[in-house]
């Protein structure tokens, strides 16, 4: 029984300090949204862009 003079007061520390981190979670938007995230890695990559192509164009509008 004696035990239970040690477990109860770290039982409530712990839960203590999980109560806090929740509050710190909370109060750093860690929790606003939780959807994006999740779509992330199923979008597509934009696609590459191929500077060859963005180098004629400006070539050109200079020789006009």
């Amino acid at each position: 029984m004696n035990i239970l003079l040690i477990l109860i007061p770290v039982t409530l520390i712990v839960i203590g300090i999980a109560v806090a981190l929740f509050f710190w979670a909370v109060n750093h938007q860690q929790f606003d949204d939780l959807d994006s995230p999740a779509v992330l890695p199923l979008l597509d990559d934009p696609p590459p862009r191929d500077d060859s192509d963005a180098a004629c164009v400006e070539a050109e509008k200079h020789r006009d």
